[in-house]
C-alpha cells in the first residue's frame, strides 16, 4: 500500500478491497451523503492479495483512529482483517462476509471467494454491446474502412444468411461485418488487407438460393428480375462465389441446411483455433 498521510480532518474511511474497490466506495459515498457537511477522507487500498497488506492498513488504520470498510471474498483475508482489526482496537465494517453467510446456506453452496468476478461480467456485458453495436454499423459492407476492426468478416452472395449469422455472433461478443458479393459491384480493397484466417465465405446450394429468393420476391410484391431466381443463374453464382473465396484463400463454409447455431458454433470453432481465442 502506498504511503499515506499522517493526519486527516477527521478519522479517515480506509476502503479495503480485493479488487478495484468501487463497489465499497460507493457504499461509502452513499452512506456519507447521508450525514450532511462530514468531510470524512476515503482511502481507497485496492487489490489486496496478502496478509501484508492486511496489516499494514490496519497498522494505519490504528494510528489514525480510522474504520475499514471492506468488500473482501477471499476469506482467509477477511478473517486475518477482522482478527487484527480487534487486536488494535480499529473499527471494522464488514459488507460482504454476512451476505455471503447467508446466501450460502440458502443455496447450499460454497462462495468461490475470488475478487473481481462482478466486474468481469460487467466487462463482459459492455463488450457484447459493443459487439452487437459493431456489427449493427458494419452489416451489408458499410463502413469498409472499419473491416480491420472486426473479428470475423462474412462474405457471401444474396441470401446465404449473413445478417442474421452476424447477429448471432454479435450477442455472443464477436464483432462480425458481413460484405454481399455482388458481380457488378468490386469487393472493398479494405477486404484484401483484412487477415483471410478472419475472412469466411458463405456457401448456400443453388436449389436453397432460389427458394429463399423466391420467397422474398413474393414477400416483397415486386419482380426482381428474371436472373434473381432462375435457378441456373444461381447455380453459376455460387460457383463464381467459390472461384472468389479460393482465389483469396478464405475458408468456404457451406451453411446449407445448417440453423444459425449451428453454423455459428462451427465459425467460433474455426475462429478460436485459429487464434487461440475464446468463444
Amino acid at each position: 500500500m502506498n504511503e499515506l498521510p499522517h493526519s486527516y480532518p477527521a478519522p479517515p474511511l480506509y476502503i479495503v478491497s480485493g479488487g478495484a474497490g468501487a463497489v465499497g466506495e460507493q457504499v461509502a459515498r452513499l452512506t456519507l451523503s447521508q450525514f450532511e457537511g462530514a468531510e470524512v477522507p476515503l482511502i481507497i487500498v485496492p487489490n489486496v492479495r496478502n496478509p501484508e497488506q492486511i496489516a499494514e492498513v490496519v497498522a494505519q488504520a490504528a494510528q489514525q483512529n480510522g474504520t475499514i470498510l471492506h468488500t473482501l471474498m477471499e476469506p482467509t483475508l477477511r478473517r486475518e482483517l477482522m482478527r487484527l482489526a480487534r487486536e488494535m482496537g480499529v473499527a471494522e465494517i464488514d459488507l460482504v462476509g454476512s451476505v455471503l453467510s447467508r446466501l450460502a446456506t440458502v443455496l447450499q453452496k460454497e462462495p468461490l471467494g475470488k475478487p473481481g468476478l462482478y466486474q468481469a461480467r460487467r466487462s463482459t456485458y459492455f463488450e457484447r454491446l459493443e459487439a452487437i453495436e459493431y456489427t449493427v454499423a458494419h452489416d451489408d459492407g458499410n463502413k469498409p474502412r472499419e473491416l480491420s476492426h472486426a473479428d470475423i468478416v462474412l462474405v457471401g452472395i444474396s441470401r446465404v444468411g449473413k445478417t442474421p449469422l452476424s447477429m448471432y455472433l454479435a450477442v455472443l461478443g464477436w464483432k462480425v461485418a458481413n460484405v454481399p458479393l455482388v458481380r457488378e459491384v468490386p469487393l472493398p480493397e479494405e477486404l484484401f488487407r483484412v487477415d483471410p484466417r478472419r475472412v469466411i465465405g458463405l456457401v448456400v446450394e443453388a436449389e436453397q438460393i432460389t427458394a429463399r429468393r423466391r420467397w422474398r420476391q413474393r414477400r416483397m410484391g415486386i419482380n426482381l428480375g428474371g436472373s434473381y431466381t432462375n435457378l441456373d443463374a444461381a447455380i453459376d453464382e455460387v460457383e463464381w462465389a467459390r472461384r472468389i473465396f479460393r482465389q483469396h484463400g478464405w475458408t468456404s463454409l457451406n451453411v446449407t441446411d445448417k440453423s444459425i447455431e449451428e453454423s455459428a458454433d462451427e465459425i467460433i470453432a474455426l475462429i478460436s483455433r485459429r487464434f487461440s481465442a475464446p468463444g
